[in-house]
């Protein structure tokens, strides 16, 4: 091989390591960085479904709780009719809602935070496969034999 044709390799290596480590992995880390934060919010309205169905369990009207005033500053509180919460609906708004109208509510919203952890999680795949796609494309390039399937590992 030349030693044009050598630097001109070297330079398409360079520009592919560049647009793995630059855009898919970023894109990737976004990604998993959204599902996590969607599984988050699944788990505070399952802890609040579980909260829920203990009021409706325990059928009393009072409650005594604790209230986070922010920065882990807690006060004591004392509800005198716990038959209606108000739940967050997104965008900084709250409703207030019966304990069965809330476990609806609730159930509607996971089953819509789950169909969106599936698209997440189907695009971190089509990502994780097109960083493998430019891999095998240096390797090609770069004249390397193939990693048998036992010994290859995960880049990611």
């Amino acid at each position: 091989m030349t030693p044009a044709g050598k630097t001109s390799i070297d330079e398409k290596v360079l520009q592919y390591e560049t647009f793995i480590s630059d855009v898919l992995k970023r894109d990737l880390e976004r990604v998993l960085e959204q599902r996590d934060g969607v599984y988050e919010k699944m788990a505070q309205y399952l802890q609040l479904k579980n909260t829920i169905e203990s009021l409706k369990e325990s059928e009393t009207r009072g409650l005594k709780t604790e209230i986070d005033l922010g920065c882990n500053f807690y006060v004591q509180a004392h509800v005198e009719d716990s038959s209606k919460i108000f739940v967050a609906v997104g965008y900084g708004f709250f409703v207030e809602l019966t304990h069965s109208e809330a476990l609806k509510f609730i159930e509607k919203k996971t089953n819509q935070l789950t169909t969106h952890t599936e698209v997440l999680t189907k695009d971190s795949a089509k990502i994780k496969a097109n960083i493998r796609m430019v891999l095998e494309g240096l390797r090609e390039l770069q004249g390397l034999t193939a990693v048998p399937e036992k010994r290859r590992r995960d880049a990611l």
